[in-house]
Formats: C-alpha cells, sequence, structure tokens
C-alpha cells in the first residue's frame, strides 16, 4: 500500500485510485483514445473510464493482446464500449495509418491519453531513423495529436463540450541533459545516455503540453493540455533492464505505487470536474505541481515545437 496518504487542494492523493477519483462521474457522451492501452497504466485507465461509460478506443503495438484486454475488460464490465486499433508510435507510417482510420471511422473524439511509452532502453533508432525513446515518448504522440487535432475540434464544436489531451510524462524530466533537448544530437550515438535519454523526451513531453495548450488558448478552442507525472510503479516499462525490473517487482509493493494509484492522475486530468478550463498545467498525485525551470520555458517549448514539426512533415 502507497503510504502517502496526504491530500493536496483537489481533495485526492498519492494513495488515491483512479476508480475514487472517477467515482460518480458518467463518460457515456464521451470517447477516448488511450495510447498503450494492453498493459501497465493504459490497461487500469481503459478498465475505469470503461466503467464510467467512456467508449474508448485502445490504440496498441499488438492488436492480439489488445482484444485479449478488451475481453477480460468485457467480463468485468458487460456494457463497456471499446475498440482495438493498431498503433505503433515509433512509425510515423503507422501513426499516419492509425490516425487515418480513426478520422475516417466517424467516431468523435473528446479525450485523447498520450500514454504508451518506452523507458531507458539501449541505443536504438526507430523505423525513422530517430533515437527510439525520443520518437516513440515525444514524436510519436505529436504527430497523432496533430493528425487527430481537427476530430476533436469538430467533437468540440458539435457536442458543446471541452476536449482535454492528457500527456503522460514523469519526474524523471528532472534528469535530462543539462541542455534539456540536444536538437543537434538526438541520433549521437557517442554521447547517449539511456537514463537521461529517457528524461529528455519526458522533458519533451511537459513543453510540448505547454505549448499546444498556448496555441489552441490562442485560437479560442476549447480544448485543454495538460502533463502530469504518474507516480513511480513498477510496469513492463522497465523491461530493457533484467536486474533492475527484478529488484524493482521485489521491493516495489512497499515503495512504489499500484497501477491502480498509478492510472489515477491520467484518469483525474481526463474526467474530473475540477480540471475544466485547465490547461498548460503539470500535474501529480491529482494535483497541480512544479516542473523545472526548462519545462517552463516557453522558447524551449518553440524551438521544440518547430524542430519536432521538421521531423514529422512529409519530405
Amino acid at each position: 500500500m502507497w503510504f502517502l496518504g496526504w491530500k493536496g487542494a483537489s481533495g485526492f492523493s498519492a494513495s488515491s485510485t483512479a476508480e475514487q477519483v472517477t467515482q460518480g462521474i458518467d463518460g457515456t457522451a464521451l470517447t477516448a483514445i488511450v495510447t498503450g492501452a494492453s498493459s501497465g497504466l493504459g490497461l487500469e485507465t481503459t478498465r475505469v473510464l470503461a466503467s464510467r461509460g467512456v467508449h474508448v478506443v485502445m490504440a496498441v503495438r499488438n492488436v492480439e493482446s489488445g482484444k485479449n484486454v478488451k475481453e477480460t475488460v468485457l467480463e468485468e464490465i458487460p456494457s463497456a464500449k471499446i475498440d482495438v486499433m493498431e498503433l505503433d508510435l515509433s512509425s510515423m507510417a503507422s501513426v499516419r495509418k492509425f490516425a487515418a482510420d480513426f478520422n475516417s471511422s466517424g467516431l468523435s473524439l473528446n479525450i485523447l491519453i498520450n500514454n504508451a511509452g518506452v523507458m531507458a532502453t539501449p541505443f536504438l533508432l526507430s523505423q525513422d531513423n530517430i533515437e527510439l525513446q525520443f520518437a516513440t515518448n515525444h514524436l510519436g504522440h505529436f504527430l497523432l495529436t496533430n493528425l487527430l487535432l481537427e476530430t476533436m475540434k469538430k467533437t468540440v464544436r458539435e457536442c458543446k463540450q471541452e476536449g482535454r489531451i492528457v500527456i503522460i510524462s514523469s519526474e524523471a524530466h528532472r534528469f535530462a541533459y543539462r541542455e534539456g533537448i540536444l536538437f543537434d544530437k538526438i541520433n549521437d550515438e557517442s554521447g547517449y545516455n539511456s537514463y537521461f535519454s529517457y528524461g529528455q523526451s519526458k522533458l519533451a513531453n511537459i513543453l510540448h503540453a505547454k505549448e499546444l495548450a498556448r496555441r489552441l488558448k490562442e485560437e479560442g478552442v476549447e480544448i485543454t493540455v495538460n502533463s502530469l507525472h504518474p507516480g513511480s510503479i513498477v510496469t513492463n516499462i522497465l523491461r530493457y533492464h533484467g536486474y533492475v525490473n527484478a529488484l524493482a517487482n521485489m521491493v516495489g509493493k512497499y515503495f512504489l505505487k499500484n497501477v491502480q494509484q498509478g492510472a489515477a492522475t491520467q484518469c483525474y486530468v481526463a474526467l474530473h470536474p475540477q480540471v475544466k478550463g485547465v490547461s498548460g498545467e503539470y500535474f501529480m498525485d491529482c494535483n497541480k505541481a512544479d516542473p523545472t525551470s526548462l519545462a517552463k520555458d516557453s522558447e524551449l517549448a518553440k524551438k521544440l515545437w518547430e524542430f519536432s514539426s521538421s521531423l514529422t512533415n512529409p519530405k
């Protein structure tokens, strides 16, 4: 059991679960996409949103695994509305196909939860020859969000209800490279550090949320964008580090959040009325939190946006 139970301004704490923070909320009119929905935080987020009536589209790399998860959720919640679609965030072609298929499906889109991620991988390149953690954790979600934005705007106009984009970051953003984002050395294997690179991608997540929130506010669009730290949780994100993973699984239950507590903040930011109209913020333990000065740097956020656009625009 997570031992930090101090409640913040929201009335919730680090020990709150996703079910607790969404208790009594009716999501039957809403449709959400959850990336990385077949395991860990994504699975629990899918289950809880579905239990609140939200129509959930599971965006997953392994469709077979996703279908198995869907069946498991349906056994618990027979009324759940769940679809499974293939999405590999490390491939821009896959992101484009997913977005095209979703946009042509006729489904509305009220909530986008950019949850999927990889952590501290050895140096690897994505299918588009970009360092894997930056490509998967940030760039794939950056492109996905941009491609789905018109559908979200259309949904907001038709439903007259605020749209929400939730980007999962991490306190690891505090341990990025000293410069923050290594724009000129994203693919530099010689200077690569798996943990700093992970921190870089998580810093990029916060900066992405900050800049997108600014742009949407400037447009007068009723879509909020927030980032968050889910907490320290034992999931399969540590699969590239066998010893660390084994140790985390042994002692984690005493010091780390469980998955139900870990999914709380993203479910809170996605659904709770307290977050209505709140945009460009960073959350932790279901309360607003203060990220690093780099994460609040508006010029860095704009530079990252231009850099990401240049990498994702078709050549």
